[in-house]
């Protein structure tokens, strides 16, 4: 693989650091929706890569497919209420071909400003068979405002990218990154991910994959942890999930970041989410869900 770089313009140390709580607390319901990613069949995960504008059946959602989440904080033994955060899908154009838009929009309570202020908005674009086209998240975390953009191109059937990161100084830095396997964003992997198969995935198998952002390309690593039913307390309605982690390897031991449970349906959808912080534990929950396409 060849990465060229575009610019020297870097960011500041302060921008450059990626705070634990501050990650992941956007990733949030990132997170709670790009996590789905892990629903891989085996054909598709890194042990067998994915080749560049591989293509997939969409069989998990339509266009008009619009979900709603509440978001928790525990702190000391209490939990209150943390935001919200939605996402929807809608049919659109790109270069005059017919094309799926995504957002999803997060956004802490005011109550919770005075401490952690959160504003993100993510945007995707893909092909209706699942190949991505563009990628932005605008986010505004904690008095950290950056935004990161990524685009898409398939030269001779492998994966260029062209990423652009802005930090809160207003510097930006581009870079390009070629490669023969497919890449993905948070928000296309999300989308992907829901119409794959779950059958050949063993409990406790590892799944690694390649995730780009505004900066970098980097392997993500999950580990599925079997079936699960929980009630959901707001709605006493019982869910049986798909449940997977999301670790990392600091100093070479496993950490678990988050745990999320995927309805274990045609629709795919995350139900639940429980991040662990340095300095607690957040949860976000499905809410309402409209436009299903089962």
């Amino acid at each position: 693989m060849k990465e060229q770089e575009l610019s020297k313009n870097t960011s500041s140390k302060q921008e450059q650091n990626h705070v634990l709580p501050l990650r992941y607390l956007c990733l949030f319901v990132f997170l709670i929706f790009n996590l789905q990613f892990s629903i891989f069949n085996m054909r598709f995960s890194i042990f067998n890569p994915l080749r560049a504008q591989a293509s997939t059946e969409n069989t998990a959602f339509l266009p008009g497919e619009e979900l709603n989440y509440d978001l928790f904080f525990n702190w000391k033994f209490i939990w209150v209420s943390a935001g919200t955060a939605t996402m929807n899908i809608k049919e659109t154009k790109w270069e005059g071909k017919t094309a799926y838009k995504t957002y999803l929009i997060t956004r802490t309570s005011d109550r919770l400003d005075h401490f952690f202020m959160m504003r993100d908005t993510m945007h995707s674009i893909i092909t209706p068979d699942m190949q991505p086209l563009y990628f932005k998240k605008g986010a505004n975390e904690g008095g950290r405002y950056y935004v990161d953009e990524v685009w898409y191109a398939y030269p001779d059937g492998k994966t260029h990218l062209r990423q652009r990161y802005q930090g809160r100084d207003g510097k930006v830095s581009e870079r390009t990154y070629d490669g023969s396997d497919c890449i993905y964003d948070m928000m296309s992997m999300l989308l992907r991910a829901r119409s794959f198969r779950i059958e050949d995935i063993r409990k406790g198998q590892k799944l690694h994959f390649p995730m780009a952002d505004g900066r970098k390309v980097e392997n993500i690593t999950l580990i599925y942890r079997g079936r699960d039913t929980f009630r959901m307390k707001s709605t006493g309605k019982d869910y049986r999930c798909l449940v997977f982690s999301f670790v990392e390897y600091p100093e070479g031991k496993e950490k678990e970041i988050i745990t999320f449970y995927i309805s274990d349906d045609d629709n795919h959808i995350p139900v639940r989410l429980d991040l662990y912080l340095r300095f607690g534990t957040a949860k976000a929950y499905l809410r309402t869900s409209k436009g299903l396409r089962h």
